[in-house]
């Protein structure tokens, strides 16, 4: 990984955002003696496993960041302690390197949390209830909801709103002692109970939580809330670009007031002069649309659902679109960040095709991955006519395109493996495999004619007889007289690997399989997985976790980080060579 994001070769798309930091530089609206003209954070809440779409939020920050030579924190919203793991922590911090990035920049390590800033966010708090923007309500949960009115109906004051400041504060500061129950009282900011905008009709700062938090431990019984922490957190971190995904784009009012109420001072009746907080330039929030991926889901509570549920083998299980599921399924970094450049970012909700996320993988795959054979519905091919112990060697480029790479070798003998498919008793209309009097060649290898097979009493094959022709071995000059319409791939049975091959798909067939409040499990695709034991080339023994190959014919198989190992390999496909969904359309 490179410590200052320079690892990409990719070419930076346009988008809104790039003309907004541009416009901000030309005129040096964060012109700061020491400090980079960008500064971008990414913000996860750990509690949970990030999904693709925080690969986009991702590559985002931290891209734009190393685009124009700034910077870009790693920020961890924990304030809701009932919720955050440790776990979560290290997990965000793997799936973010992982990706290509890094929130070190000169030697430091740009890593923060929102609990660095409880005390700061505390005095803060103090300093609203002080200058009389903010109060502690005692009304009930209930209550306050009930009162914050809808849409179309003003809120109404609550009793407690002109609450003297002395005591309010004296009540803040008993809250924090630990005095009173959960939801005995809250600390309000006071705006307009008759705003348009819901999220500023007196939005709760702070509630008491007796909880022990993963980081400070049982020192605090009240927790700030989201809305409140993040822009503080954002200006002392002098973050230039506070990019948000759509939904937050109501609570952008809340930002600005709260960052603006902080730059102030106020006098108070006995002469002291309190506040300041802060200072200008202060950060701006802007949002883009979220990532709306077809064939996915991406709520934490749906996916945890899966997992509890058993549906799936877990957050990293390949068919989900958690980054650990992704990476497992054999998705590379370089593929993501494709796919998030090529997506670009927009003002507007909108849909992105699965296909071209998968398109991704395999343009970035298609350069690298050596090919190799494998065969995963397997019959015995049996060469009738083929020495009893000949062993002939074969050989075929690593890749096709690259032969500075090499060759592979491996032998054919008298029996092979084939798929199962490339035999048929009755060829339909346009099949040139094998059947009873036809010709194909084996690849790299020789060409055959069926002459027959067997069956068991069920009716089905259990082997396909043939014939070779000794002059038509590929790349010798008898081969160029033998005309055939059908190539096959094959494998020898004598020196075959067997393995464990997990063939996944798309979890859903929905496209949209949780919209308009549908059950998602409804839209469950009964063929997002099937295993099958496989015979692949013997080449592949050496193969380690995580080095990706293309079967041949079959597409991109990644070998399982997880469960693979010397002497018993696994592999899971990690996308076809082609796109069949899209012909369903």
């Amino acid at each position: 990984m490179n410590a200052d994001n320079k690892n990409s070769n990719l070419s930076p798309s346009s988008n809104f955002l790039r003309a907004i930091i541009e416009s901000d530089n030309e005129k040096g609206t964060y012109q700061r003696p020491g400090m980079p003209k960008v500064i971008t954070r990414f913000p996860p809440e750990p509690n949970g496993y990030l999904h693709i779409g925080h690969a986009k939020s991702i590559c985002l920050n931290f891209g734009l960041a190393r685009d124009y030579d700034g910077r870009c924190h790693l920020r961890f919203d924990d304030t809701n302690p009932t919720k955050e793991d440790q776990e979560f922590v290290d997990t965000i911090k793997d799936s973010v390197q992982w990706l290509g990035f890094s929130w070190e920049q000169g030697g430091t390590a740009y890593v923060h949390y929102a609990s660095d800033y409880f005390d700061t966010l505390y005095l803060m708090a103090e300093y609203l209830v002080e200058a009389g923007h903010a109060y502690v309500d005692s009304q009930t949960p209930e209550e306050i909801a009930k009162n914050r009115g809808s849409f179309s109906e003003p809120g109404k004051n609550s009793p407690y709103r002109e609450r003297p400041a002395s005591e309010s504060l004296d009540l803040f500061r008993r809250m924090k002692a630990g005095e009173f129950p959960d939801g005995a009282h809250v600390l309000r900011a006071k705006i307009d109970m008759a705003s348009p905008n819901m999220n500023m009709r007196d939005p709760v700062i702070y509630r008491i939580r007796h909880a022990h938090h993963h980081r400070t431990g049982d020192k605090w019984n009240i927790y700030p809330m989201y809305d409140y922490t993040h822009p503080i957190s954002d200006a002392l971190e002098n973050i230039t670009h506070s990019i948000c995904t759509l939904e937050f784009q109501d609570h952008r009012p809340f930002y600005d007031w709260i960052l603006e109420r902080l730059t102030e001072t106020t006098t108070l009746p006995d002469g002291r002069v309190i506040g300041g907080f802060l200072q200008k330039p202060l950060p701006h929030q802007y949002e883009f649309a979220r990532l709306n991926l077809t064939y996915t889901i991406t709520s934490k509570r749906k996916l945890l659902q899966l997992v509890e549920e058993k549906i799936v083998d877990g957050w990293d299980d390949p068919r989900m679109p958690t980054i650990v599921g992704i990476r497992r399924r054999g998705y590379t970094p370089e593929s993501i960040q494709l796919f998030c450049e090529r997506i670009g970012v927009a003002k507007a909700d909108g849909w992105i095709d699965m296909g071209t996320l998968e398109g991704s993988l395999r343009d970035d795959l298609d350069p690298k991955a050596p090919r190799a054979a494998a065969v995963l519905h397997p019959v015995k091919l049996i060469i009738d006519n083929f020495p009893e112990h000949l062993q002939e060697e074969c050989t075929s480029p690593v890749h096709p395109h690259y032969p500075e790479r090499g060759v592979r070798r491996f032998p054919i003998t008298k029996e092979l493996w084939i798929e199962r498919e490339d035999f048929m008793i009755d060829p339909v209309k346009g099949y040139f495999r094998l059947f009873p009097g036809n010709r194909v060649r084996l690849r790299y290898g020789y060409v055959v004619e069926c002459t027959g097979y067997d069956m068991d009493d069920a009716g089905n094959v259990t082997a396909v007889h043939c014939n070779y022709f000794p002059d038509s071995k590929s790349g010798t000059d008898g081969s160029t007289a033998y005309k055939v319409k059908g190539n096959i791939h094959w494998v020898s049975c004598e020196h075959a690997i067997k393995a464990e091959v997990r063939l996944y798909d798309r979890l859903f067939a929905d496209p949209a399989p949780d919209a308009n409040n549908k059950d998602f499990r409804l839209a469950l695709n009964p063929n997002s997985k099937e295993v099958v034991e496989a015979y692949l080339e013997p080449g592949l023994a050496v193969a380690r976790p995580g080095d990706i190959y293309q079967f041949e014919r079959h597409g991109y198989f990644v070998a399982d980080i997880k469960d693979s190992r010397p002497g018993k390999p696994v592999f899971n496909r990690a996308v076809t060579l082609r796109d069949s969904w899209g012909k369903k359309k």
